[in-house]
C-alpha cells in the first residue's frame, strides 16, 4: 500500500500537466500508468495554437518541432488558405509532434518538477471509503501483483474508456457527441508545406460523381518528409454508425492531388482508428473525491476533434483547484474549492461546447456541409471568423470583432 497526495490515474498529457502542476506546487503525487513511456496514441498529432500556449505555460521546449502557420482548407471545387490569427493569449503558429514523442516528454517534464512515475500499472478498481463512499484510492495490478494506492484525492486521466470513473458509475452520455478518427503515416513531399492541409469534403467515390460522406480529412508535416494523415467523422448523438473508414481512407487517398504523392504502398503504419469523446460527454467533472480530466471528461472540442490543448487545460485547472483543496483545514472549505473546478472548466468551455453540439449536428449531414463549403470557401473573411470560431482560436476578452462576436456567442449559449 503506498500513499500520496494526489493519486493521477494516466500519463497522457491531461495526466502529466495535472501531475506537473500539483508537484510544482510541492504536492506528493504519483502517477500510474498502464503502458511504459515512450509509447503511442492514435491521435492526429496537431497542435493548435490553444494547446501550444498551454505547452508554453508549462515551460516546454519546443525547439525543433513541426510549425504551422495556418490551414488550407479544400472542397467544392474552391480552395483558401488562412493563417492562423495574431492574438493576445496565445501563439500565432501551431505546431505538430507524434504522440509517442509527445506524451513522453510531457511526463518527463511532471517527473523533473517532482512527480512520482509507476509504469505498468493497470488500475483495476477505485478503493471508497465505507460508510460514506467517497474515493480514497485505487486498486490495481503491477507487474502481474495485486496492490493498492490510497490518497486524499484521485484523477481518473485514463481517457476515452475513464475506466476508472466508468466503475463508478460515470457512464458517458449518448446524446453528446462523439467523434471518431483514424490516421496513418505517410513520406510526402506534403511534409514540406508550412500549412495544415483539410479535405472539407469526402465523396465516396470519383469527386463530384458521386456521395459526400460524412467526414472531413487532414494532412500534415510531423517530422522530416513525413506527415500524419487521417479522416474523421462524428455524430452529433453518440459514434456515427455504417461507416467504412478503411474504405473512406483509400479514397480519400485517391482523391487527393497528384502532386502529394497518396499511396497506400507508402504507408509507414497500419490504419488504426479512436473514439473522440466530445462536449463534457461524462460528468460530474467532481464528486466523491474523484475529478475527471481530458479525455476522461469528454473534454474533445465538437468543432475540430482537438482534445489535448483541452487536456492541458483542465490538468492546470484541476490541479489548482486540488492545491486549494488540500490547503483548507476543514472538509467542507475543500469541497467547495474542488466544486470550483468542474463550474471553472464549464465557465471555460461549457458555451463554446454547446455551439460545438449545434455545429455537429449540422455538419453531420453531408450535403448541409457541401453547401457551406461551395458558398463559404470563396470568401476570405467569412472562412477567417470560422477558423477562430471552429479552432477556438479567439481572444475571450477585448480583440477584434471577431473575437468579440465568439465570446459573445460563447457566453450566452448554455453551459455544456
Amino acid at each position: 500500500m503506498e500513499e500520496a497526495d494526489v493519486i493521477v490515474v494516466g500519463g497522457g498529457p491531461a495526466g502529466a500537466s495535472t501531475s506537473y502542476y500539483l508537484a510544482r506546487q510541492g504536492y506528493d503525487v504519483t502517477v500510474l500508468e498502464k503502458a511504459t513511456f515512450p509509447r503511442d496514441k492514435i491521435c492526429g498529432d496537431g497542435l493548435t495554437p490553444r494547446a501550444v500556449g498551454e505547452l508554453i505555460r508549462m515551460g516546454i521546449d519546443t525547439t525543433g518541432w513541426s510549425r504551422n502557420l495556418g490551414i488550407r482548407g479544400y472542397g467544392a471545387g474552391n480552395f483558401i488558405e488562412v493563417p492562423w490569427p495574431e492574438l493576445a493569449s496565445m501563439p500565432s503558429y501551431g505546431l505538430a509532434k507524434r504522440r509517442r514523442e509527445l506524451d513522453h516528454i510531457l511526463i518527463k517534464h511532471a517527473v523533473s518538477a517532482g512527480a512520482r512515475l509507476e509504469e505498468n500499472v493497470q488500475v483495476t478498481g477505485a478503493v471508497c471509503h465505507e460508510r460514506t463512499g467517497r474515493v480514497i484510492g485505487v486498486k490495481a495490478t503491477k507487474d502481474g501483483e495485486a496492490c493498492t494506492y490510497r490518497a486524499r484525492y484521485v484523477v481518473d486521466a485514463g481517457g476515452v474508456s475513464a475506466r476508472l470513473a466508468t466503475s463508478l458509475g460515470r457512464a458517458h452520455d449518448r446524446k453528446r457527441p462523439m467523434g471518431v478518427a483514424y490516421r496513418s503515416y505517410m513520406k510526402s513531399p506534403l511534409a514540406a508545406s508550412d500549412f495544415m492541409e483539410s479535405q472539407l469534403e469526402l465523396w465516396e467515390g470519383e469527386v463530384g460523381k458521386s456521395n459526400i460522406a460524412p467526414g472531413y480529412g487532414w494532412a500534415w508535416a510531423v517530422e522530416d518528409g513525413v506527415i500524419n494523415i487521417g479522416l474523421g467523422s462524428l455524430g452529433s448523438k453518440g459514434a456515427p454508425k455504417g461507416m467504412d473508414y478503411k474504405s473512406m481512407f483509400s479514397t480519400w487517398m485517391k482523391n487527393a492531388p497528384a502532386e502529394w504523392e497518396f499511396s497506400e504502398e507508402k504507408l509507414l503504419e497500419p490504419l488504426r482508428g479512436a473514439a473522440l469523446p466530445m462536449a463534457f460527454n461524462r460528468q460530474p467533472l467532481y464528486a466523491d473525491g474523484l475529478l475527471l480530466v481530458g479525455d476522461a471528461g469528454g473534454m474533445v472540442s465538437p468543432f475540430n476533434g482537438e482534445g489535448i490543448a483541452y487536456a492541458l487545460q483542465s490538468g492546470r485547472l484541476a490541479a489548482d483547484a486540488l492545491g486549494q483543496a488540500l490547503s483548507r483545514t476543514s472538509i467542507v472549505a475543500a469541497e467547495r474549492a474542488l466544486a470550483y473546478y468542474a463550474k471553472n472548466m464549464k465557465d471555460e468551455l461549457g458555451g463554446y461546447y454547446s455551439l460545438g453540439r449545434i455545429f455537429a449536428a449540422l455538419i453531420e449531414r453531408p450535403q448541409f456541409m457541401h453547401i457551406c463549403v461551395k458558398y463559404g470557401l470563396p470568401h476570405p473573411t467569412l472562412m477567417r471568423f470560422f477558423l477562430r470560431l471552429l479552432s477556438d482560436a479567439y481572444d475571450k476578452e477585448g480583440g477584434d470583432w471577431m473575437d468579440r462576436t465568439i465570446a459573445s456567442l460563447a457566453k450566452v449559449a448554455p453551459k455544456a
